[in-house]
């Protein structure tokens, strides 16, 4: 598969809805997660760096991964981030990262991946034990979020119960789910949850 996020990685930082989520994300996840000066934390589906800004001054180090070679080149161009994230331009399912964290984040990642229960399972053998997730998508939707004929869509939002069985079966257990925020286009309201978690 080509890169789909190519075209719209230079002006990524600029557009509404990716600075809203951002914005909204980033703090209900300092607010709910505990961070410390030691920790190592995956971000996966990275893009341009827009979460990982929040947390970076928080935390140890950053893996952020993403499959978009473009997205990433923006976020290592950014200076706040040298010393203290390191880009992976890898899928993760077929090759991962030889390495464990103590947290994995994900903001508006997952629906894009096809093997959601595989994906989790994969969040699971990248942390240590006791490790934790944070993870932000959608909640069910009508398919009317993206515009039509985007490339790269598997998953039209989650349900909550589902998911929370997936995270059970891929080892995860004190799962709790909040909303993190409502994104409102053309008058309908789409909500974001973040789900924690940690693993057995």
């Amino acid at each position: 598969m080509g890169d789909l996020f190519n075209k719209k990685a230079d002006e990524w930082d600029t557009q509404s809805i990716p600075l809203q989520l951002s914005k909204t994300i980033g703090p209900a996840l300092i607010e709910n997660v505990i961070l410390d000066p030691d920790m190592e934390v995956m971000d996966f589906g990275a893009g341009t760096g827009l979460l990982t800004s929040h947390i970076v001054p928080l935390v140890k180090s950053v893996a952020a991964v993403d499959i978009s070679q473009s997205m990433l080149d923006k976020l290592a161009a950014k200076p706040e981030f040298h010393n203290k994230v390191t880009a992976y331009c890898q899928n993760i399912l077929q090759q991962p990262l030889n390495k464990q964290f103590d947290l994995i984040i994900s903001a508006m990642a997952i629906h894009h991946v096809k093997e959601t229960a595989h994906l989790l399972k994969s969040f699971a053998q990248h942390l240590k034990p006791g490790g934790r997730i944070a993870l932000a998508d959608l909640d069910t939707e009508d398919g009317s979020f993206h515009p039509p004929q985007t490339e790269g869509i598997f998953h039209l939002g989650f349900d909550r119960e589902s998911f929370s069985l997936l995270l059970q079966d891929a080892g995860f257990e004190d799962i709790q789910f909040l909303t993190a925020h409502i994104v409102e286009k053309e008058g309908v309201d789409f909500p974001v949850f973040l789900v924690l978690g940690r693993k057995k």
